[in-house]
């Protein structure tokens, strides 16, 4: 390379994002993700012997899956093939594929094949890869930012290692942000910057464990700040907050989707108003949509305060009705007071407790005629056939009731729902035990 390339090179590489030009160039230099890649684990193991099996690559945005696949290229003696899922089809794995077997033959090399976004390649895409990846004449690493048990094929999954990267904590963050400042080769290190101690506070805080995030809203800050009179850039709070106005928030489409849900429903069954209101900001926020949440709370009304406050189930429908109609951001009003009614609400399970018990009771035993006296009487010839005869009307008994068979014979006796002693449900409590007696 002479020396107008390398040049050309460098002014390339300084033009690329601060994020970009401070990943780390070896094992040593990636310092976070200890539990995939620190000293001594199988990954780590794997990488320094070069006898890397494939492997899946799993966890959010900015937290070093493409950085760490970077540096096996720079390791390994296998020839390190890259293609982005995005852009890519069969035919480009078809050509990796031929190549792969030509570099087998002919020199015994072996080919490590890196699919970023492997999620986005399709059923056919990924079964395509399959074969050679079974027979090893390819290994492979995919990284994704989705959960792979919903996004990669079972069979593709249960050939590789699945690692886990989990997001950078703050303290981490701050490390690479001052290490990004410090440096003059890669980072900000040619410039006179202060940063003030709240400003890297808050960038670490709001990157929410993304280091591309943190490390491109520091560089945002530094080259939009002017210098002062004494040529020192002062990145202070406000400019901080100008620089990462929003927090990045993972939430995808399959695990978080799932998780923050159920994270919230579980709040309100576990009467905390506190949680409830949090988990419901995460998915607003992460702009979930405001029907799936109101459907949610519609069935928490019924199968977690039930009959212990049956206006719950009103108050739900009612909110699921207001969100359709007017929309967000006011919808977050509504489902707020939604979900804070049932959070506070007395609960009680018993409704689809007993759904279940007469469901199974329906599946599994023997389903006997109706008894006569409970049969219909409307239609034609019923009379003849004895239907109703010898059943009595409870409104012709003091108190609108009277003792008669309603079960089939062969479950009589049989209680499938079961009142709680909370709330409401107390005096329902109270009055079938009175009726029973």
């Amino acid at each position: 390379m002479n020396l107008f390339e390398q040049a050309t090179e460098k002014n390339m590489r300084m033009a690329a994002p601060l994020a970009t030009r401070m990943r780390p160039a070896s094992l040593a230099e990636f310092e976070e993700q200890f539990a995939v890649v620190g000293t001594g684990t199988l990954l780590r193991r794997s990488i320094e012997t070069d006898r890397l099996m494939s492997a899946i690559f799993y966890g959010p945005p900015g937290t070093g899956k493409t950085t760490l696949a970077l540096i096996i290229a720079g390791i390994t003696k296998a020839q390190f093939v890259i293609i982005n899922a995005v852009m890519a089809g069969v035919s480009d794995i078809r050509r990796v594929v031929n190549e792969a077997k030509e570099r087998r033959s002919l020199y015994n090399e072996k080919t490590i094949l890196f699919i970023d976004e492997i999620h986005r390649f399709n059923k056919a895409q990924q079964d395509a890869l399959l074969p050679f990846v079974e027979s090893g004449l390819i290994t492979l690493i995919g990284s994704t930012a989705e959960n792979p048990m919903f996004s990669v094929n079972r069979p593709l999954l249960s050939r590789s290692q699945l690692y886990r990267f989990e997001p950078l904590t703050q303290r981490a963050l701050k490390r690479l942000l001052v290490r990004a400042l410090r440096d003059n080769e890669k980072g900000l290190g040619g410039y006179q910057v202060d940063v003030s101690r709240e400003a890297l506070d808050h960038l670490a805080e709001v990157a929410n464990g993304d280091a591309r995030a943190g490390l491109n809203a520091l560089e945002l800050a530094v080259l939009t700040t002017p210098p002062g009179e004494d040529g020192v850039r002062r990145i202070t709070l406000a400019v901080a907050e100008e620089a990462i106005q929003k927090k990045v928030l993972k939430y995808d489409r399959t695990d978080e989707h799932y998780d923050v849900i159920s994270a919230f429903i579980k709040s309100m069954r576990g009467s905390d108003p506190q949680a409830t209101l949090y988990w419901l900001a995460r998915m607003l926020y992460a702009g979930e949509e405001p029907e799936f949440i109101s459907r949610r709370i519609m069935i928490h009304a019924a199968e977690d305060v039930g009959l212990a406050d049956p206006q719950a189930l009103v108050v739900a429908t009612s909110a699921a009705l207001a969100v359709e109609r007017i929309g967000m951001p006011e919808a977050r009003i509504v489902l707020a007071e939604a979900a804070l009614y049932l959070a506070t609400a007395p609960k009680s399970n018993s409704v689809i407790a007993g759904i279940s018990k007469a469901l199974s009771v329906v599946e599994k035993e023997r389903a006997e005629p109706v008894p006569p006296h409970l049969r219909g009487t409307g239609y034609k010839g019923a009379a003849e056939l004895g239907h109703g005869r010898g059943y009595k009307y409870p409104h012709n008994y003091p108190g609108n009731y009277v003792k008669q068979k309603y079960l089939p014979g062969n479950i009589e006796g049989r209680e499938f729902y079961q009142p709680s002693a909370n709330g409401l449900e107390a005096d329902i409590k109270k009055r079938m035990d009175k009726l029973n007696q």
